[in-house]
């Protein structure tokens, strides 16, 4: 099933004696498969296996989990007491230096970088993870869930779009084949009919363009990431409708090689979405 690389998927549950674990994964476009870890302090030692879980189920995008553990019975404050002493000395100091009279309140105490800290037990890390891996699972099948969702959508869309780009392409051959008569029964030799039709015949061209565009379209029912090999199809009609552009040799044929350039353009910006 088409999936897009854009989604997102969350799960949130009380989980005692650790507390309220939430779970939230945003994907966006990428190249490849890039996963962001934002843990709790303390956590790193899980990015691993989270990023494992990830890449089992997704081949591309930038994927962001943001997890939260909250009111676990095994947290602690943990006060800095060398740090806040040093602190107070350099108040005393500017205190002495500026003749204040203003005393440091508690409140602008705790507030200073590095004083109170939440401390987590060691424990909990190692007992956490099968929970947390439950979670983390549902979390990114809501993900997958919400990514294959917008896929369909793309799918539809993209199918349309290609098949109003093959009516252009067909309109473009017939007026080709009536023009092109047109022109060779004016030309009085064979070599001007040859170096005409050097500069000016886009058969070939017209003719890889709709195989691109049926390629592409049977691309699209195909199951597991495709997304570049659908990028490629994209900038091969591309390439193939600049240079239909650059043979023109009519007022029509130019006017439908723009749109056909438009509309490639936005199949391909669509395509990139794809994983």
């Amino acid at each position: 099933m088409l999936k897009s690389m854009t989604g997102f998927g969350g799960r949130e549950k009380d989980m005692p004696p650790f507390g309220k674990i939430s779970v939230e994964l945003r994907s966006t476009n990428h190249k490849f498969l890039e996963a962001v870890m934002h843990l709790p302090q303390g956590f790193l030692s899980l990015e691993d296996k989270i990023k494992s879980e990830i890449e089992a189920k997704i081949r591309r995008g930038r994927v962001t989990c943001a997890i939260n553990i909250t009111g676990g019975e095994n947290s602690d404050v943990f006060v800095n007491s060398a740090l806040l002493a040093k602190y107070l000395e350099a108040m005393e100091r500017i205190r002495g230096k500026f003749r204040l009279k203003e005393e440091v309140s508690l409140d602008t105490l705790i507030h200073l970088p590095g004083v109170l800290s939440l401390a987590e037990s060691v424990v909990p890390k190692a007992k956490i993870w099968p929970k947390l891996k439950v979670l983390l699972d549902q979390s990114i099948e809501d993900l997958v869930r919400t990514r294959q969702k917008e896929g369909a959508a793309l799918s539809v869309y993209l199918i349309k779009r290609t098949q109003t780009l093959k009516n252009d392409i067909s309109a473009v051959k017939a007026h080709f084949s009536k023009t092109i008569k047109k022109k060779l029964a004016t030309l009085q030799t064979d070599e001007e009919r040859s170096s005409f039709l050097k500069n000016s015949d886009i058969t070939e061209e017209l003719e890889r363009l709709d195989f691109h565009c049926r390629n592409l379209i049977h691309k699209l029912s195909a199951s597991g990431p495709i997304g570049k090999e659908l990028d490629f199809i994209a900038q091969e009609m591309q390439r193939e409708a600049n240079t239909m552009g650059a043979k023109s040799c009519d007022s029509f044929i130019s006017a439908r090689g723009v749109e056909i350039k438009s509309k490639i353009e936005k199949i391909r910006e669509q395509v990139q979405n794809i994983e």
